[in-house]
């Protein structure tokens, strides 16, 4: 059958057919990086951050009357409990290892798509690799990024939840449980969806948190890079890799103390409802019907007001601070090295 082409239009197909694979070529690489990078950047964060994370749940999961006085307290009680001391504090480490992984690189991976696919709805917007977007614009992107991670996040952080606060209903000794144990004992009770227990607290926690996670980060940035001189600014004119590592830390360090000072209530709803422990069912067979989310919430507010849902901020705050500055300089040093 004859040809419908020109010559000339052959010759441009030829042209411009091997574009598009190159771009999904292109994209595969930035994925693949993103996802290494992310996972790298993750688990470095996790390891600094645990103990104090540690903390943090033992003080939000607490039964009223709290058990500890404080975040040096509850420290202090962890390290002379008979069943590790230090150890305890990084007890269920392997689970969040994996989940800080996972969500580090889902976050930078998504935040990459998002921006690509806002940039593809809205042409009005800079183009092309490397196009500094409006600040409003990389918000949405992080709230959109969050989203999508809170959906992986959700099983890993109530595994981890579960084993920092393993305690005795009937006393405050510690329960020692490994991962595979909590597990089964979720599955068993409450079936797959149950892994999922919390999911609107952790929608609610990344959504926010990661759009001022994202924007803080990138608004500081910028701010930062204003104040440079000029032959700083020159040499500054792309994006964030290349500031210097100072400007990464400090805008790192701001954006974790974002991210989790403005959604931490939901954090700690979060966290009360994925360590209650209650069985399936009564003795007679009755179903037990667990609390939702906004119940667990007011059920707090009630015992403990404004001050029980920011219980354990502070040393949530003092460690993401630290741990999100190297995330971002790891994420970015890695970036830039691989060009």
């Amino acid at each position: 059958m004859a040809s419908t082409f020109s010559k000339d239009e052959v010759s441009d197909l030829a042209t411009t057919t091997p574009k598009p694979i190159l771009a999904v070529e292109n994209q595969g690489i930035e994925a693949i990086e993103d996802i290494t990078f992310g996972s790298i950047a993750g688990m470095i964060g996790k390891v600094i951050e645990y103990p104090f994370d540690t903390i943090k749940v033992r003080l939000q999961s607490q039964p009223h009357p709290p058990i500890y006085s404080g975040p040096l307290d509850c420290f202090r009680q962890s390290l002379l409990s008979p069943d590790g001391g230090l150890r305890s504090l990084y007890r269920g480490i392997s689970a969040p290892l994996f989940g800080a992984a996972i969500e580090t690189s889902s976050l930078f991976f998504s935040y990459r798509i998002a921006q690509s696919l806002l940039q593809t709805l809205n042409p009005t917007l800079p183009q092309g690799k490397g196009a500094r977007l409006p600040l409003d614009a990389l918000a949405a992107c992080g709230a959109v990024s969050g989203a999508m991670t809170s959906l992986l996040l959700t099983p890993i952080e109530l595994v981890k939840c579960k084993m920092q606060y393993s305690v005795s209903p009937s006393s405050t000794s510690t329960l020692t449980r490994s991962p595979i144990t909590v597990i089964a004992s979720v599955f068993r009770q409450h079936g797959i969806l149950g892994f999922w227990r919390g999911q609107l607290g952790t929608l609610i926690r990344e959504t926010g948190g990661s759009a001022a996670w994202f924007g803080c980060y990138e608004g500081v940035s910028v701010g930062l890079r204003r104040y440079s001189d000029a032959s700083t600014a020159r040499r500054l004119n792309g994006r964030s890799p290349s500031s210097p590592i100072h400007h990464q830390l400090l805008a790192g360090a701001s954006a974790g103390v974002a991210y989790n000072f403005v959604f931490f209530p939901a954090d700690t709803i979060k966290s009360r409802m994925q360590t209650e422990e209650l069985p399936s069912s009564t003795s007679s067979g009755a179903v037990i019907k667990r609390q939702t989310f906004w119940k667990s919430g007011k059920e707090l507010w009630q015992q403990q007001g404004l001050r029980g849902l920011y219980r354990g901020c502070g040393i949530t705050v003092a460690r993401s601070a630290p741990s999100s500055a190297v995330i971002f300089t790891i994420y970015e040093g890695l970036r830039e090295c691989v060009g």
